[in-house]
């Protein structure tokens, strides 16, 4: 079971490590239960992509559950978001942040 985190490829490594932490808290306070269940494996997948909000508002269309992280340092900004485990399919397009 994996839960996955896309970051805005337009970030440095440094902002999208943080980005992906501030969304997989804010998936954790939202999905409890969800996150009980992920806790057995512990795998996360970090992805990024150019537009993460077209990301977020099509896996939201299917039904997923996510959690968006706007950043106010950079004026709100969406910069990541957590997905559950049940969105892998639809993220293989993604390519591994870096």
């Amino acid at each position: 079971m994996k839960l996955f985190l896309v970051v805005s490829s337009t970030l440095s490594a440094g902002m999208k490590a943080a980005q992906a932490c501030h969304a997989l808290h804010a998936f954790t306070r939202a999905y409890p239960e969800v996150v009980r269940e992920w806790e057995v494996s512990n795998n996360i997948v970090v992805l990024e992509h150019i537009d993460v909000d077209t990301t977020a508002t099509m896996l939201e269309a299917l039904g997923l559950r996510l959690a968006r992280f706007h950043e106010p340092d950079m004026d709100g900004a969406l910069t990541a978001i957590c997905v559950e485990p049940a969105a892998g399919r639809r993220l293989s397009a993604l390519r591994l942040a870096g």
